[in-house]
């Protein structure tokens, strides 16, 4: 990971965040290095959706580069479903299938507009992302993967079918 210069972080430490902030802007900054890689989901799904962005990728500046990413689970399906099946069950079948098959779209480059801020930037990239992937967009995170629902989402989306009865 050294020799790719890897920005490695622990996203829970605050001081973690504003290093890598930092790290970023100094890659950007220098043309002679290579485009940094992001995942802003920063975990993966069922391949039908993209879910909501990390903004940190989006506030650091510079031009982004989006690429929409499908797996076609006609030979095997890249998906682990880590409520279902164990790591070791995971591996064995994708080690067993007979190809994992991944559609790769390289779209125009992207800034951030001058009234734009990083939240809204970052949708309009993930929007651009799902539409070509064909998949639908989701306005909530990973973590929902692993943790309860918060209430005030609950709530937020009780208030908005309220006004559609």
């Amino acid at each position: 990971m050294q020799t790719t210069q890897h920005v490695l972080f622990e996203r829970s430490e605050m001081k973690d965040r504003h290093l890598v902030r930092k790290k970023i802007r100094e890659h950007i900054a220098d043309k002679a290095k290579l485009p940094i890689l992001i995942f802003p989901e920063g975990t993966c799904i069922n391949n039908t959706s993209v879910m909501m962005f990390k903004k940190g990728s989006f506030e650091v500046g510079g031009t982004i580069h989006p690429v929409a990413i499908k797996y076609d689970p006609r030979f095997g399906d890249a998906f682990w479903n880590s409520t279902k099946y164990s790591m070791m069950t995971y591996v064995f079948n994708v080690m067993t299938s007979w190809a994992i098959v991944c559609n790769v779209w390289y779209l125009p480059p992207m800034v951030k507009e001058e009234d734009e801020d990083a939240v809204h930037f970052a949708n309009r990239v993930k929007a651009v992302i799902a539409a070509r992937g064909g998949m639908s967009v989701l306005p909530w995170d990973g973590g929902l993967k692993r943790k309860k629902v918060k209430e005030s989402f609950k709530e937020e989306q009780q208030k908005k079918y309220c006004q559609i009865v």
